[in-house]
């Protein structure tokens, strides 16, 4: 009898020791992550990574997907092409079935290039373009592929909803935008939708800059300042937008600022006091969103990453992101990047504010909510401690910035 009972105690013990072996051999399921994390746009990468980390952490305690979590692999670009295509080689070397880069146009040009090429010829280790950012309108009508998944507005979309913030007592703007993919496409699709829906205001300047190059904005203001403007549009972003916005409020130029990006880290600390009630910022989310709302659970989430970090959260989309991405592994019962990529065609989702959002199937193009902010005191969340904070002052809905495609996009076969 004492043999069998010490039979059966080892018999138990190898299972719960194949049992653990095999839970531990569930691999991660990689997301390779590219941006600048060195050079002059550091901080918008490093606050990328810092938020996405909190978000994967928060997607993993919900169960990750097929009994697996995600691990998110980041690779510093420098913010050149050349270093987010090696990033992209070593990603489906290690037969990642996600790539994500947020911060420059010419680099997701460069990527979707290279993904189709790579995917064409590896059908066995194809990948998914996650892009968080790049929002030049050409990479979801031109030069539109089956494995770019844009989760932001494109600049078309955003440039609208900038425009129709505009007060009508805004007649002359000034117009200063860096000079690559995406600088242009802003500079575009602003004057478009001005002549659309504001034909009644001049643009009475408007400047390309060489991207991450200029110290010293106060030369523009001066010329900003004699053209008249009433109102600086920009779609510049990290140290171009903020030290462009310093200059402006150091010198008491009399100008109201719309922006696209003066609400990420580093912008609020810029601009400082001498931008309150004169700075707006087209934005996917702000840390007053939520209790502006009524939706405490995502007000609790917000508040879970400012007890972590010195600065603010505003990376809504990036939880959209990874909800996406984790519905679509389940759905496809898979981590092959093709079956994910057609189980998340035409998917649509509340995001963690409780709006309806869709990744559109014939361009992969987001649509969601946006919201236009304008930077003052008396909000509940100050940013950055700087005292003042963004308040909501327009809510878009994702069928009201539904614009069309001009996508033509070439299909696998499922």
């Amino acid at each position: 009898m004492g043999f069998f009972r010490l039979l059966s105690a080892c018999l138990g013990i190898a299972v719960a020791l194949a049992t653990g072996m095999t839970a531990q051999a569930q691999p991660t399921i990689k997301v390779a992550y590219t941006d600048p994390l060195s050079g002059p746009f550091a901080q918008v990468g490093d606050a990328n990574l810092k938020q996405m980390q909190y978000i994967i952490d928060h997607i993993n305690s919900t169960g990750g997907a097929l009994g697996r979590k995600f691990e998110l692999v980041p690779f510093d670009n420098k913010s050149n092409p050349a270093d987010a295509l090696i990033a992209l080689k070593s990603a489906t070397d290690q037969g990642m079935p996600f790539i994500m880069q947020c911060s420059g146009s010419n680099i997701a040009a460069a990527l979707i290039e290279a993904i189709n090429k790579h995917n064409d010829r590896n059908p066995d280790s194809r990948i998914n373009y996650l892009n968080c950012g790049a929002v030049a309108t050409e990479l979801t009508n031109e030069q539109c592929s089956f494995w770019h998944w844009r989760f932001d507005l494109h600049v078309a979309m955003k440039a609208e909803v900038m425009v129709r913030a505009l007060p009508k007592d805004v007649t002359k703007v000034y117009l200063i935008n860096q000079d690559y993919l995406f600088g242009q496409s802003v500079q575009r699709d602003v004057k478009t939708y001005l002549a659309k829906n504001r034909p009644d205001v001049t643009v009475v300047g408007d400047e390309l800059i060489p991207l991450g190059k200029i110290k010293d904005f106060s030369p523009y203001i001066t010329k900003i300042k004699a053209s008249g403007a009433q109102a600086l549009l920009t779609g510049n972003w990290g140290p171009d937008m903020n030290l462009l916005i310093k200059a402006g409020v150091d010198a008491g130029a009399n100008l109201r600022y719309y922006t696209f990006y003066a609400h990420l880290a580093g912008g609020p600390t810029a601009i400082g006091p001498g931008g309150e009630n004169v700075v707006y910022a087209v934005m996917s989310y702000s840390e007053n969103v939520a209790p502006e709302i009524g939706n405490k659970e995502a007000e609790a989430f917000t508040n879970g990453f400012r007890a972590k970090h010195n600065f603010d959260f505003s990376a809504a989309g990036f939880r959209t992101i990874f909800e996406y991405i984790q519905a679509a592994v389940i759905k496809a019962g898979s981590v092959d990047a093709t079956k994910i990529a057609f189980a998340m065609e035409g998917m649509s989702r509340k995001d963690f504010l409780g709006f309806d959002t869709t990744m559109r199937k014939d361009d992969h193009q987001i649509i969601s909510e946006y919201f236009v902010g304008v930077f003052k005191k008396g909000v509940k969340y100050d940013a950055e401690s700087t005292g003042l904070g963004w308040q909501t002052t327009a809510t878009i809905l994702a069928k009201d910035v539904d614009h069309p495609n001009t996508c033509k996009m070439k299909r696998p076969r499922a």
